[in-house]
């Protein structure tokens, strides 16, 4: 056997190319997204129409929310993201297990007495629950097993206000699993039959680091989003990952084989939208991974967010895709030229062409404004993104 790159024109969005994944969408392509919050769940739900081999690699840095909660409980990586892509990409219709995504779905009421709230969730574990004792054995036996080893661990003091059962349940499995994600991911994955692969970059439990242009440092993911405090005042000029305290070397967190042998069968890689640091640039940090993007030989594409990013604060699109590069070229080499590691930018008409042309002028990479977002709302056309992705295999 041998390789040979093939380079080809291809018109977006490519109707064939389309309908015949539409098709067979088992047969559908394998599009790698290095990704977290919640951004991309639209537009991955209704790539399940074009292919069931979608592969998410997902940060469990996050420190806002619950995940932040269970976090402290357990001293674990977070899992607030893996579960709501697992659930975007599970068979939502009556073929699939409508009765378990309902279950991992839930949330508990955001106000009421802790005591009460616990003895949901004890009845959850008893099989009493309406939710749990809908689900048929030996599958409810399994998450009962899961979910009574969180129950059995949990601190005294644990919040369960607005607890996604579905993260309680992924906690329980973590600890019922020598403390390893991989495990719980894919036995929930099977549960709900997810249409696609979803991991966490590294099964580590770290955090986001950023060192701003006035010199500041913070740490914590919470710190940086501005969703749960103020937005920084000040740009990032690099982030980094840390263990709470202090930054850590890059080698010191590796990319896992597994999901470099993931990047390795990706044919499309997709840079997508979501918080520019915390969402995106994340999951970029770990040792191995531009090494890895930059072997691929295969369309690597930017989607930049639409509407405002309290973390791009200061960065136009060319600086955006600047932030992106400067990981991934640290790891593979400064020898290593950008069309390595992105060969497009498509951004939607609501960029100017001045930004986009920026980007080319700066690096060296075509950047393409498309419709891509709807007429009444800055949020992606997800048919439209989803039909653009397959046609570039």
């Amino acid at each position: 056997m041998i390789s040979v790159n093939v380079e080809r024109e291809v018109r977006l969005p490519d109707d064939l190319r389309v309908a015949r994944a539409e098709s067979a969408a088992h047969l559908g392509p394998r599009i790698l997204f290095f990704s977290g919050g919640s951004a991309l769940n639209g537009i991955s739900r209704r790539l399940k129409r074009y292919t069931f081999n979608s592969m998410h690699l997902i940060t469990p840095f996050d420190s806002g929310g619950s995940s932040q909660i269970l976090r402290q409980a357990f001293d674990m990586p977070a899992v607030g993201d893996l579960r709501s892509r697992l659930m975007a990409l599970a068979d939502e219709t009556v073929l699939g297990q409508p009765d378990v995504y309902a279950l991992f779905s839930h949330r508990l009421p955001k106000e009421g007495r802790q005591q009460d709230l616990r003895a949901d969730v004890a009845r959850m574990v008893q099989g009493k629950h309406p939710l749990m004792s809908a689900i048929a054995k030996p599958m409810r036996q399994l998450i009962q097993t899961q979910l009574g080893r969180f129950v059995e661990q949990v601190p005294g003091d644990f919040d369960y206000r607005n607890a996604s059962i579905g993260n309680l349940i992924l906690a329980g499995g973590y600890l019922d699993n020598g403390r390893a994600l991989d495990p719980v991911l894919f036995l929930m994955s099977k549960m709900v039959d997810v249409r696609g692969t979803v991991r966490a970059i590294a099964d580590v439990n770290l955090h986001l680091g950023v060192e701003l242009s006035d010199g500041q440092k913070i740490i914590g993911q919470r710190h940086i989003s501005g969703k749960e405090v103020p937005p920084i005042d000040s740009p990032i000029t690099r982030c980094f990952l840390s263990d709470g305290a202090v930054e850590l070397a890059a080698d010191e967190v590796p990319l896992p084989k597994r999901n470099r042998k993931l990047i390795e069968q990706a044919e499309v890689i997709c840079y997508p939208p979501g918080s520019l640091y915390s969402s995106v640039i994340t999951n970029l940090l770990p040792s191995g991974v531009g090494r890895a993007v930059a072997r691929r030989r295969v369309p690597k594409v930017y989607l930049p967010s639409l509407g405002r990013d309290p973390e791009a604060l200061g960065h136009d699109l060319a600086d955006q895709v600047s932030a992106i590069l400067a990981p991934l070229r640290k790891d593979a080499g400064p020898q290593t030229t950008p069309r390595a590691l992105m060969t497009h930018v498509f951004c939607d008409e609501s960029w100017s062409e001045t930004q986009c042309a920026r980007v080319t002028s700066r690096h060296g990479i075509p950047c393409h404004r498309l419709p891509l977002s709807l007429a009444d709302a800055p949020r992606y056309d997800v048919d439209m993104v989803s039909r653009l992705l397959v046609s570039l295999n």
